[in-house]
């Protein structure tokens, strides 16, 4: 049963319901190791599906082009307010819809077309609008892209910091999508003062952990900060960007009306609850939960013979190279999933393998974490994802059907929050 209950959709759309009850039940049945995934709680779940999806309030709060805005103006104001004060920024927006779009507007707020950008390789764990060759960034901005170093899986900050010197680029961002240790904010900053560069941190993959105290943060060292508001800090599909106060006025100009239009009320209602829940006193200890499983996951899957990306973790997730394993990425991810074990093959640095056939993994404990897995059960995850490697490359899909029901038994007793299964 959905939590909130769902009766109008049903008696309206079953064909719809049904689905949606559908990605309920497999929520509910798979650990979900996606690193950028997590389970929201019934509060934001609410928040997300209230009346404000009617409204349309371009602008901002107190300077809106459409009227009746009397509820929805104090509702940014507080998740502004609260965004703030969890993450101490001067500045916040909580309107873009998504990460990407919270980048572009880095871009539109400091850049003009044709101005040099450097970023992290997407094949050595960036994002796509940090410069690669297929995103409008790569297309419209001189990319300079660094990588991490073969012999330590980390970011080369000698090479960040000659590359800066040599092209003077006007943006420098650090962070990524597949990073799988601590973010060095100081050296990053300090390698954009000396070059004059404005520094982005986008922390999307660990904003839960710098909230919570598990990772640190990039406040007093990057001028600009983004993030999606769901992933670590368990909040809705949406995102933010934080600055100093010098940058508030560029950084909204960006956002509206230099990129979107009316901002998603309900959206940021739900974001509004999600930095609430991230300053309970409880949540510390959840953050920090976080990486004892993924560090504890990494450890075992270490001693079952997995090579991993910097040889462990430091945050949330683990980059799994399956070279030695004798199978690429997707066939293995693809037999998981069948498994009951939920996560997304991936490049690994210096890749030979082409994007869509990778020959790595990557791991995440956000969602599991939210369901109350702890350090004890991260053995048996590992093994259960070895079985399953090594039943691939054997096509013994009788080693899978098995896990899949072992994995659901195990979370049955552990709930997860929005969704019941009906007795």
């Amino acid at each position: 049963m959905h939590q909130p209950a769902v009766p109008h959709l049903h008696d309206q759309d079953p064909e719809i319901a049904g689905l949606v009850e559908d990605e309920a039940r497999r929520q509910y049945e798979k650990l979900r190791l996606i690193a950028s995934e997590n389970y929201v709680s019934p509060a934001v779940l609410e928040a997300s599906g209230t009346v404000l999806t009617n409204k349309y309030s371009e602008g901002y709060a107190g300077r809106r082009y459409y009227e009746g805005q009397q509820f929805v103006d104090p509702i940014e104001t507080v998740a502004i307010e609260r965004a703030k004060e969890l993450f101490g920024t001067e500045h916040a927006n909580v309107q873009p819809y998504s990460g990407s779009p919270a980048n572009l507007a880095v871009y539109m707020a400091f850049l003009d077309p044709g101005d040099p950008v450097m970023g992290l390789s997407l094949p050595m764990g960036g994002h796509l609008t940090h410069g690669w060759s297929v995103s409008a960034t790569g297309k419209w901005f001189r990319s300079v892209r660094y990588d991490v170093r073969a012999d330590t899986g980390c970011v080369d900050m000698d090479q960040v910091r000659d590359l800066a010197l040599k092209e003077r680029p006007k943006l420098i961002w650090c962070g990524g999508t597949a990073i799988p240790r601590i973010i060095d904010f100081p050296a990053f900053a300090e390698i954009a003062r000396e070059t004059g560069a404005v520094l982005a941190a986008d922390i999307a993959h660990i904003a839960g952990l710098v909230a919570g105290g598990a990772h640190p943060s990039p406040v007093g060292h990057a001028d600009v900060i983004t993030t999606t508001t769901h992933k670590t800090l368990r909040g809705p599909r949406g995102a933010m960007i934080l600055s100093t106060a010098e940058h508030a006025k560029a950084v909204d100009k960006a956002v509206f009306p230099g990129l979107q239009g009316g901002p998603h009320d309900h959206t940021t209602a739900a974001i509004a609850v999600a930095l609430k829940e991230a300053s309970q006193p409880d949540f510390p200890a959840y953050a920090h939960q976080i990486v004892a499983n993924a560090r504890a996951l990494a450890a075992a899957l270490v001693e079952r013979g997995y090579d991993l990306i910097s040889g462990g973790t430091d945050n949330h997730l683990t980059l799994m190279d399956l070279t030695n394993k004798g199978i690429g990425g997707k066939p293995a991810a693809q037999a998981l999933d069948r498994a009951g074990i939920e996560l997304n093959y991936n490049a690994v640095p210096f890749d030979t393998r082409k994007p869509f056939d990778p020959s790595g993994l990557r791991v995440g404990t956000g969602a599991i974490t939210t369901r109350g897995l702890t350090e004890r059960h991260m053995p048996q995850i590992a093994a259960w994802m070895d079985e399953v490697v090594q039943a691939a490359t054997k096509q013994d899909e009788s080693v899978v059907e098995r896990v899949a029901g072992e994995v659901r038994e195990m979370l049955a007793s552990y709930p997860i929050p929005g969704w019941t299964p009906t007795p």
